[in-house]
């Protein structure tokens, strides 16, 4: 019997070099409701006056700083998927949520949002983004990581709204539990979760 070939996932930062893989994931068709990750980046008064255009060339900016603003997956050379991980004082919105509060005063990176080509979902590409979101952290001297995922409490949650990742996913990470929220994603709670890097 003919045994098919492990498939490699590989975890590289977003950086301009790479903003046509970027695009890819994040804007495979052009669209004026394109998000482009930039959510919670912004203020909602900002991120409400800027056309989908503008909010790509935003992120395409921050491609070229340092730390990059994500990761990219890559499989068997394929790009696959996207991961938005920042140091939270950089997420506008997140700083000013009222939802998802600042727990201490820990300079801690936030991964706030998963994207996964149609292709290569169920492949173990967010899993895999996870765990490479905390190594880029780790690398840029991040003291911790938190995540915001919802918990699908014994259910399923809609594909669509599990951008945000989910509590079992972050659990086999290696995350705690800190805080239930009062966000929610699917009409779930949403927790704040947290990895120690010291």
């Amino acid at each position: 019997m003919e045994r098919t070939p492990l498939m490699t996932i590989e975890i590289r930062p977003a950086t301009a070099t790479r903003w046509d893989d970027v695009k890819a994931v994040l804007q495979p068709r052009p669209s004026k409701h394109t998000c482009w990750c930039m959510a919670w980046r912004l203020s909602t008064g900002e991120y409400g006056k800027l056309t989908a255009e503008q909010r790509g060339d935003h992120l395409k900016s921050l491609t070229s700083c340092d730390p990059a603003p994500g990761v990219l997956a890559y499989v068997d050379g394929q790009v696959a998927g996207w991961c938005n991980v920042a140091p939270r004082k950089n997420l506008d919105r997140l700083v000013r949520s009222r939802t998802i509060p600042a727990v201490d005063a820990a300079p801690v990176w936030s991964v706030t949002c998963f994207v996964v080509r149609s292709a290569f979902r169920g492949k173990g590409v967010a899993e895999a983004l996870l765990n490479g979101a905390v190594e880029y952290a780790r690398e840029n001297g991040a003291p911790a990581v938190e995540g915001y995922p919802v918990d699908p409490e014994g259910g399923r949650v809609n594909s669509t709204l599990a951008h945000v990742g989910t509590m079992g996913m972050f659990e086999r990470a290696g995350f705690r539990k800190i805080l239930k929220t009062e966000a929610k994603s699917d009409k779930r709670n949403r927790w704040i979760v947290r990895l120690e890097l010291g």
